[in-house]
């Protein structure tokens, strides 16, 4: 008869090949082998000296253990191309609501993965023989073979952890790592992966150092200061809307007619990125409300949601206006609660108020969101009040097969019927004509002329690491191009304040980073002396964003290409931004410090922010959140 150390470690291998087919593309090697056996077998080993009741029901545990940690670093490479640490398992509370896209990203053969787990059920549940086996197989290996076993993998396994603990690219690393110890190295440097430097080094002076732009110079009030000053504000993030979208055909028809109109009478710029973390949405409105950066781990939701953190809502507050925020979900997704009293919000607006009225995906469609969200707008404006309002869309959400059939206007060709990026085309078609009922309503309530518009997406649609061939093929032949990593973290960023804003088209690299200080401008709420990381797009044209997910650690976008480091700086890889046809030239590596010290000056600032529970941010008056549904 086998033992059980023989058949699990059969499993194991078979499963560890299947995972890196998947993440790495790899064929035969012994590579995965020499980095995924040692650790594997240093647990067996373990198993073999300490168990001998029960040790099959002990293997069959570690096995499913196992088997979960490969599939889920499977799935979620497959939407974020990185590698799922433990630190992402605080967000499992989230799988719930998202399902549709779990599934989505699930190919089968995935599941193939558990295989074993269920023949070895079935097998000992109704073969006699297997039990009686099962019952033989406590007999333990010889303790001197195992223990000398146990010595040499758990060193081999260190020896590797070693060897590669430098390595900058989280996904390189894991592979020279091996997956099992690079989620074993997570757990152990917990913590101690943060760099942070002292509070007394963030400061603005710093901080434009590092970025490489120079203050206004002589004193003297920036371009376009105030140029929409006593306006509403109305900042609308779009769910997963990408820039290829716009001005898009496809068999003839445009995609979105209504943001290739506005875009004609605002100021565009078409070179603006994603900047978000594991919060995906949640870190948008954090962003954009804050222009500070994503925490190294975990949403911002979780990281900083408990600070008193300076934000576009307080400052408009103190300027006399009323904050709210729109959104059709549940304001607990993700934190939202906390983060909205954070941002000081005076008031949400929820699921709880707008109700279930032409439910897409979590909530009433965007057409509901806009109707009810400027009536409301309209009615506290009558009371003598301005207000900034961020609206949240989501009817476009992934995996976009949330559309009835009755809202899909957008005839598509055949090939395109039923496929993920159809799906996606055919979600954002409604997205758009979504937004011509709101700037539709915005002039029926007699606000247009009195109001800067500021749309923008908050993360990409369309993942490259889960595009089949299918996808691939049918979205070069409407971009004339490959998909490409500058296609995915490409959004839009329009800015509409008619009789105040001429129309441009602004060619400089931007990030979400950079809307704060940007609608300060614009607005007229001075932010000199104070803390944040963003630049005003109407002032500086020149650009630094380093990225913290989506892309591996040391990631950056300049003023040229989007910038992904290998193992170490040096032997990285440059993407030339969209659009440009010549060979970007590579980042410095003063550049690529400066970005990484960025994201150190942020995270250090944000935890050493005061706690939100009774403290005042200076100068701003901080308000409890209310809905006004209560």
């Amino acid at each position: 008869m086998y033992s059980p150390f023989l058949i699990f470690t059969i499993a194991m291998i078979i499963k560890v090949y299947m995972s890196w087919q998947v993440i790495y593309g790899t064929g035969f090697s012994w590579k995965p082998l020499l980095t995924e056996l040692p650790a594997i077998w240093a647990v067996f080993a373990i198993i073999e000296l300490l168990a001998s009741k029960r040790k099959l029901g002990i293997y069959l545990t570690v096995n499913l253990l196992l088997t979960a940690v490969y599939f889920a670093v499977i799935m979620y490479y497959k939407y974020f191309g990185i590698i799922v640490t433990y630190h992402a398992l605080a967000q499992v509370g989230q799988v719930g609501e998202v399902k549709g896209s779990v599934f989505q990203l699930m190919h089968p053969s995935f599941l193939l993965i558990f295989i074993d787990i269920v023949a070895i059920a079935l097998t000992l549940t109704f073969s006699k023989k297997a039990r009686s086996w099962a019952a033989i197989s406590a007999a333990r290996l010889p303790r001197p073979v195992t223990a000398s076993l146990l010595t040499v993998a758990a060193a081999a396994a260190l020896i590797t952890v070693w060897q590669h603990k430098d390595v900058i690219n989280e996904v390189r690393q894991t592979e020279e790592m091996g997956i099992v110890n690079y989620e074993l190295y997570k757990v152990a440097t917990s913590g101690k992966d943060e760099r942070t430097v002292a509070i007394t080094e963030v400061t603005p002076e710093a901080i434009m150092k590092l970025k490489g732009i120079a203050p206004v110079s002589g004193g003297d009030k920036p371009a376009h200061w105030a140029a929409a000053q006593g306006r509403n504000v109305i900042v609308l993030q779009m769910e997963a809307f990408q820039n290829f979208l716009l001005g898009l055909k496809v068999d003839g028809q445009e995609v979105t007619p209504n943001l290739n109109k506005l875009k004609e009478e605002s100021v565009y710029f078409k070179h603006m990125f994603q900047m978000v973390g594991q919060g995906n949405t949640s870190d948008a409105e954090f962003m954009t409300n804050t222009s500070l950066y994503v925490p190294p781990v975990g949403a911002a939701t979780d990281a900083y949601v408990d600070h008193a953190i300076p934000s576009l809502p307080k400052r408009f507050e103190k300027a006399g206006y009323l904050a709210a925020t729109f959104h059709t979900n549940d304001v607990k997704f993700w934190n939202r609660d906390k983060l909205y009293n954070a941002l000081g919000f005076n008031y949400y607006y929820d699921k709880e108020w707008y109700g279930t009225d032409d439910t897409i995906a979590f909530g009433s469609s965007d057409d509901i969101l806009y109707e009810k969200a400027i009536q409301e707008i309209a009615d506290i404006n009558k009371s003598g009040q301005r207000v900034y309002a961020n609206l949240i869309s989501m009817s476009a959400h992934h995996p976009f097969n949330f559309l009835p059939d009755t809202v899909k206007k957008l005839p598509l060709p055949e090939q395109f019927e039923g496929s993920f990026a159809g799906n996606y085309i055919q979600s954002q078609h409604y997205a758009d004509e979504a937004i011509g009922i709101l700037i539709a309503k915005l002039k029926e309530y007699g606000l247009w002329d009195n109001t800067m518009l500021v749309i923008y997406g908050d993360h990409m649609g369309l993942p490259v690491y889960s595009l089949n061939d299918t996808d691939r093929e049918l979205l070069q032949s409407i971009l004339g191009t490959p998909y490409s990593y500058t296609d995915m973290l490409n959004i839009p960023l329009i800015i509409s304040a008619p009789g105040a804003l001429q129309p441009e088209v602004r060619m400089q690299t931007a990030g979400q980073i950079d809307i704060m200080p940007t609608i300060a401008n614009l607005a007229g709420i001075p932010l000199d002396h104070e803390i944040y990381f963003g630049q005003d797009l109407m002032n500086h044209t020149s650009n630094l964003l380093p990225e913290r997910y989506y892309l591996p650690s040391g990631s950056l976008i300049n003023n040229k290409s989007i910038f992904v480091p290998g193992e170490q700086f040096k032997d990285g890889v440059v993407y030339p931004l969209p659009g440009d046809t010549g060979e970007a030239p590579y980042p410095a590596q003063s550049e690529f410090d400066r970005a990484l010290q960025l994201l150190e000056l942020s995270h250090t600032y944000a935890k050493s922010l005061p706690p939100a529970e009774g403290h005042v941010p200076s100068g701003a008056t901080r308000t409890t959140t209310q809905n006004k549904g209560d």
